[in-house]
C-alpha cells in the first residue's frame, strides 16, 4: 500500500483514488478563470468542494494553460496566501498549493499548507528543494515538455510513456539527493502539458505503467483539451468525458489521485465503481468457497 508522508500527517490509500478539488485564484485559467478569484470567492469555493467530498484542496494563483503568461511573486502571493491562510483555520484537510515559485511554498507552507504541486517538478526555482527539504511536506513532481508559454507548440516524443518515465526516475533520484525521501513525492504525467492528443491518450492507455516506479500517481485530466477534441464539447460541457478517463485508470488500478474541478461527481462515480469492484470480489470468493 502506497503512503504519502506530507507534515504532520500520512496518507493512505483504501478502494478508491484520492480526490483532490482545484481552487484557482485566477482570472485567465482555461476552465474556470475569474470564478474564485477573490479571497472570500476562493475561500467559499473550497469549503464547497469539501462539503462535495475532496481529500485534498490544490490552491494556484498562476494559470498554467497553454500560452499564459506568468505573474508576478507579489501578485501570485496576493492572490494564493490569504486563501491558505482562511482555508487553515476553517477545515483540517490536507491543503496543496500550485507554485512553482520557491517563496510562494514558503509563505503557504508557513501558513499551514501541507504540500507543493510544482508543474515544473522542483527545477523552475533553484529555491524549491531546500523550501521543500526544511518543510517536510509533500511533493508532486509533474512532467512537462517546455514552459506554459512554449509546451503546445510542437510536443514531440519518440516513446512519450518511456521518456516520461525516465523523467520521473531522474527526478526521484534528484529529489532524494536533495534531502526528499521518496515517501513525500507524488508523480503527475502531466496530461496536456506539453503533449498532443495522441500522447494524452496513450499515457492514459499505459498509464499503469507508472506504479513500477513505487510512487503514488496523480491524473489532471478534468476537463483538459483533448477531451474536448473527442466529444467536440467547449470546456464547461466536459465533465462525461472527464469522468470516462477517470474510470478508465481506476480500471487499471492505476492511479491514487485524481485532480478534478468536479469533485461531487467524481466522488460520486469513483464510489460507483468501488462498489461494484466489492461486490465482484465478493462473488468470486463465494464462488471459491462453494
Amino acid at each position: 500500500m502506497f503512503e504519502w508522508h506530507l507534515r504532520d500527517r500520512t496518507l493512505k490509500w483504501d478502494r478508491r483514488p484520492l480526490v483532490m478539488g482545484i481552487v484557482n485564484v485566477t482570472p485567465d485559467s482555461f476552465s474556470d478563470g475569474g470564478q474564485h478569484a477573490t479571497t472570500e470567492a476562493a475561500i467559499a469555493h473550497g469549503l464547497r468542494l469539501l462539503q462535495d467530498g475532496a481529500d485534498v484542496l490544490d490552491i494556484g494563483g498562476e494559470s498554467t494553460r497553454p500560452g499564459a503568461e506568468p505573474v508576478s511573486l507579489a501578485e501570485e502571493l496576493r492572490r494564493v496566501a490569504a486563501v491558505v491562510t482562511g482555508l487553515v483555520a476553517q477545515t483540517k484537510c490536507p491543503l496543496s498549493v500550485d507554485t512553482s515559485k520557491a517563496e510562494v511554498a514558503r509563505r503557504c507552507l508557513e501558513a499551514g499548507a501541507h504540500i507543493i504541486n510544482d508543474v515544473t517538478a522542483l527545477v523552475g526555482d533553484p529555491e524549491m528543494p531546500a523550501v521543500a527539504r526544511h518543510h517536510g511536506c509533500g511533493v508532486v513532481l509533474m512532467h512537462m515538455q517546455g514552459t506554459p508559454q512554449t509546451m503546445q507548440q510542437n510536443p514531440q516524443y519518440e516513446d512519450v510513456v518511456a521518456e516520461v518515465g525516465q523523467f520521473f526516475a531522474e527526478r526521484l533520484q534528484s529529489a532524494g539527493a536533495g534531502g526528499i525521501p521518496p515517501e513525500r513525492v507524488v508523480l503527475d504525467p502531466g496530461i496536456g502539458f506539453g503533449k498532443k492528443g495522441k500522447h494524452n491518450l496513450e499515457l492514459l492507455a499505459r498509464v499503469a505503467e507508472f506504479q513500477a516506479l513505487g510512487r503514488p500517481v496523480c491524473l489532471g485530466i478534468s476537463r483538459k483539451g483533448f477531451i474536448g477534441q473527442i466529444v467536440q464539447r467547449p470546456v464547461d460541457q466536459r465533465l462525461a468525458g472527464s469522468l470516462a478517463a477517470v474510470l478508465f485508470a481506476q480500471s487499471r488500478n492505476a492511479v491514487q489521485i485524481v485532480r478534478v474541478h468536479d469533485v461531487r461527481e467524481t466522488r460520486d462515480a469513483l464510489e460507483v465503481f468501488a462498489a461494484i469492484q466489492d461486490s465482484e470480489i465478493r462473488d468470486q470468493r463465494s464462488e471459491v468457497r462453494s
